[in-house]
C-alpha cells in the first residue's frame, strides 16, 4: 500500500462562498473522510484540487 500525504497546509479556514478550505481546497466532507479513504480515493481528491478556485476574499 502506498501512503498518500494529506494536502493539508495548516490553513484550516473555510471559504464561505465556495465551502472549500482556504488552505487545501478540500470540502469539509473530503477533509472528514480523508483518514478512511483508500489510496485510490485520496488520489482522486488530489487530482481534483488543481482545478478548484477559491473566490477572492472581499472586505
Amino acid at each position: 500500500m502506498t501512503c498518500v500525504p494529506s494536502p493539508c497546509t495548516g490553513v484550516c479556514r473555510l471559504d464561505p462562498g465556495s465551502g472549500l478550505c482556504l488552505g487545501c481546497k478540500r470540502t469539509m466532507e473530503e477533509i472528514a473522510d480523508w483518514p478512511m479513504l483508500p489510496v485510490k480515493g485520496k488520489r482522486a481528491i488530489i487530482a481534483r484540487l488543481a482545478g478548484r478556485a477559491i473566490s477572492p476574499i472581499r472586505h
